[in-house]
């Protein structure tokens, strides 16, 4: 049971961040912008929640309660992610640009400007901040083992980001402003027809896709990382891409493509402290390759079965009906 209860907990862990992400590519690509940009996002704003949570434990800044600075620290790397989203949303609605080539152009200025800063400031290519253990929510005692799973040594960020995505996926199907935003991915045209603005649409789905990207950033450095950021995210981001493709851009099925792959991810670092798993003896290696191996094998089964919004990379032109 203990092994079990291990497992699931871990799941959770890594599947949170690809859950928060993933729905964050909903959002952009609902409205018909491409965000291949999700790792760079994640990674920028991570690094600024980092660079606050690095000065504010220097200083002495909430030594009485951490968890005050774990949610600010997600707000401000969702704020600095929408930021850095900007970026990609300018260029490709002001300048109709390729979104496929600003997204990868961002994936490379992030950890750029990552080894750059903390190079020139700190002499060295990670930041750690510490201490990480008092992020962690030890809320019950109970044996019952949901319970167990759900909360013991969970992290408030779990909490946070599972509000956010539920929250989040009933305002994109069931108000009226998502409502607007999805046809703007589907026919954009249509939707300017009847005066929705579509630019301001896709606006919004970036930068709410941005936003969402810098929480989830900060939640695997948090979480997964234990507090380490550097200048990747361990391919969370494009993993996330390949959950929203296999959920089919929809939020239940984001859901169990997160579970699942979080399972995957887990599997590795824990393979030592399962008793079963050890007794298999297989290289960590093998274990970590799995989960990139099954995203092969989903995007060749589910490429017939796209349910991708149809204006999904293309440019809008007002002028154009």
């Amino acid at each position: 049971m203990s092994n079990f209860i291990l497992i699931c907990q871990k799941t959770i862990i890594y599947a949170i961040p690809l859950l928060i992400v993933a729905l964050a590519g909903v959002f952009a690509e609902r409205s018909g912008i491409i965000n291949l940009a999700l790792e760079g996002e994640m990674i920028f704003g991570a690094f600024v929640g980092a660079l606050f949570v690095y000065y504010a434990q220097a200083g002495g800044w909430f030594l009485e309660n951490q968890q005050l600075l774990f949610i600010i620290a997600l707000l401000i790397s969702g704020i600095f992610g929408a930021l850095f989203s900007l970026l990609l949303s300018f260029g490709a609605i002001k300048f109709k640009a390729d979104q496929t080539i600003v997204g990868t152009a961002l994936n490379m200025i992030a950890p750029a400007a990552f080894l750059t800063i903390t190079l020139a400031f700190f002499n060295q290519e990670k930041l750690v901040m510490n201490p990480m253990p008092l992020y962690s929510l030890n809320l019950i005692t109970s044996d019952n083992p949901i319970l167990q799973i759900l909360f013991n040594k969970a992290y408030i960020s779990t909490f946070i980001c599972i509000i956010l995505y539920v929250l989040l996926s009933i305002w994109l199907y069931k108000s009226k402003v998502g409502t607007h935003m999805r046809a703007c991915g589907e026919h954009p045209q249509a939707a300017s027809s009847v005066g929705i603005n579509v630019y301001a649409m896709r606006y919004l789905g970036t930068t709410i896709s941005g936003f969402l990207a810098g929480v989830g950033g900060y939640t695997y450095i948090a979480t997964v990382a234990a507090g380490t950021a550097e200048s990747s995210v361990g391919g969370m981001g494009f993993l996330a891409l390949a959950i929203m493709i296999f959920g089919n851009w929809d939020p239940k099925g984001i859901a169990m493509g997160s579970l699942l792959f979080g399972f995957l991810k887990c599997i590795g670092p824990i393979a030592n402290q399962v008793e079963f798993l050890k007794k298999l003896n297989i290289d960590i290696y093998v274990y970590n390759i799995i989960p990139y191996l099954i995203v092969i094998v989903v995007l060749i089964l589910f490429r017939k079965k796209s349910g991708c919004p149809k204006a999904e990379g293309q440019p809008y032109d007002q002028s154009q009906r």
